[in-house]
């Protein structure tokens, strides 16, 4: 297949790279000839949609109607440990295959681009950010994130915190079980397999402050739950959350 370079490559550096080293975005293998691309190409970045329905005011679970935010019927029976929690879209298409190679093919600046969308999409949730006191990554257990090489909550908190200049408390929460992934697992076996994963490092580092909870995807909530009662327990004021996408 023949590929035309455009006229706006702007670097020779850039030609050069085209030339020598030939990359090709990792969904639709077209050639990546814009100086900004990385991985993955303009046109399929173009393709990732926020979520435009309606959703729980409290958990943040959307909603098939495309009416006005309300409460769901669970968070009306039982609040949960956290205030609120919002996704940037639904765990599917585009950004669901951009997640999965950020995660488990070793594309780390993904995160930062998908940061970057999340926050684009909830930028206007003032009550997800106001008075906010640091960002708390979801951790990974040691062994994972030594396989993985990164932790993906942590790359998507560091690129929050260059935005909105809230500090990342790297560090502060410890996942001690490494314990099976919970894609593996159905819901009732999720909510079990994160009971006591979860420690506090340092309790004086987050008593009376309100805290943002950051991961990658909300399935049935239940690593949010126990991370938010963990944070909570050790006396955090508020506990809030994000997520770039909602299975």
């Amino acid at each position: 297949m023949i590929f035309s370079l455009p006229k706006i490559l702007s670097t020779s550096g850039k030609l050069a790279e085209l030339i020598f080293f030939p990359s090709f975005c990792q969904l639709c293998s077209v050639l990546l000839e814009l100086p900004q691309e990385r991985v993955i190409c303009h046109g399929c970045w173009e393709h990732v949609r926020a979520q435009r329905r309606s959703y729980c005011l409290c958990c943040g679970r959307f909603f098939q109607s495309m009416g006005e935010p309300h409460f769901c019927s669970d968070c009306l029976e039982t609040r949960p440990p956290f205030s609120l929690h919002r996704s940037a879209s639904k765990y599917e298409g585009k950004v669901k295959d951009i997640i999965l190679l950020f995660k488990y093919h070793h594309y780390k600046v993904l995160g930062k681009e998908l940061a970057r969308f999340a926050y684009q999409v909830l930028k206007e949730e003032e009550e997800l950010w106001r008075k906010v006191d640091a960002l708390i990554p979801v951790p990974l257990h040691p062994r994972k994130r030594r396989k993985r090489g990164f932790n993906q909550a942590l790359v998507i908190a560091e690129e929050l915190e260059k935005i909105k200049g809230i500090q990342v408390a790297q560090g502060t929460l410890l996942k001690i079980k490494n314990v099976p992934a919970q894609t593996s697992l159905d819901a009732e076996d999720r909510e079990k397999n994160v009971i006591g994963v979860f420690r506090v490092a340092q309790d004086d580092q987050i008593k009376g402050k309100r805290l943002l909870l950051i991961d990658d995807v909300y399935t049935t909530g239940a690593t949010v739950r126990e991370c938010s009662r963990v944070l909570k327990k050790a006396g955090a004021k508020e506990v809030k959350a994000i997520t770039l996408a909602q299975a």
